[in-house]
């Protein structure tokens, strides 16, 4: 006969890990002796190698029970849906993995590749880091609201960077983010709405309003990249005066734009 302290060694588990069996009803306790201590036999050793060898192939406690008092086939049944259960958890944490590894990674948690590879583009390209990152702020809520539209509106953007006047308007404006009244921003609102103007006159002023989203969306946006780029307000100001408004979204002023 074992005390509790040879079962468990026996076993390969800690005596601590024997009551908790005991506890949970998985093993039996047996009567106490003379001198006041449990003593356990040969079967003892058996079912707690079963319940042990359950546990560490990962079925809960919750139904080692059920599957020590099993017949052939309800063993087969039971652990062919715990089986089912483990890879369902298994795709979970690789899934989790994933989000983490893109969280690492930065921009790639909560958004889509092709935006993600739109704004390696801008780096590549030299813009400024904090005009990106105002980029990135913006695209994090449109592709959560349109994540459908993204495909089209990231080939459009694409388009525009691949003009090297256009990338060129995104390097002034990084240059004059530490002035707020720097010259160059009068010369940008110049540059920027020849461009845009000619832009409309050839694909249409549809085409230039390239994020067509509801105001409240638009108004969003556009105060994500003013806190992160706030001499992009004060370009939209210097817009205004040359036939052009919004941000986010660009519209023609039309009638009287006032002196510029």
């Amino acid at each position: 006969m074992l005390t509790i302290g040879e079962l468990a060694s026996y076993a390969g588990v800690t005596v601590r890990a024997v009551r908790h069996y005991h506890a949970e009803g998985l093993l039996a306790e047996p009567e106490r002796d003379r001198s006041g201590y449990r003593r356990y036999g040969a079967d003892a050793v058996i079912e707690l190698i079963r319940i042990r060898t359950l546990a560490r192939a990962g079925v809960p406690l919750s139904r080692v029970r059920e599957l020590l008092r099993a017949d052939r086939e309800g063993f087969a049944a039971a652990v062919d849906d715990i089986d089912a259960r483990l890879r369902a958890e298994i795709l979970r944490l690789q899934h989790h993995r994933e989000q983490i590894a893109r969280l690492a990674a930065g921009d790639g948690l909560v958004l889509p590749p092709e935006v993600v590879g739109y704004l390696e583009r801008l780096r590549e390209l030299g813009v400024d880091e904090r005009i990106v990152r105002a980029e990135r702020d913006g695209w994090i809520p449109l592709a959560a609201h349109a994540p459908e539209r993204i495909p089209e509106w990231i080939a459009r953007k694409t388009d525009q960077i691949r003009d090297p006047r256009f990338a060129g308007f995104y390097r002034t404006l990084g240059s004059v983010l530490d002035r707020d009244d720097d010259p160059r921003l009068e010369e940008l609102a110049d540059g920027l709405a020849s461009y845009i103007t000619g832009l409309a006159e050839e694909m249409g002023d549809a085409y230039v309003d390239d994020v067509d989203v509801e105001p409240t969306m638009a108004g969003l946006m556009d105060a994500l990249a003013f806190d992160t780029v706030p001499q992009a307000r004060r370009l939209i100001e210097l817009l205004r005066g040359r036939g052009w408004s919004g941000w986010t979204r660009l519209a023609r002023v039309e009638g009287d734009t006032g002196p510029r």
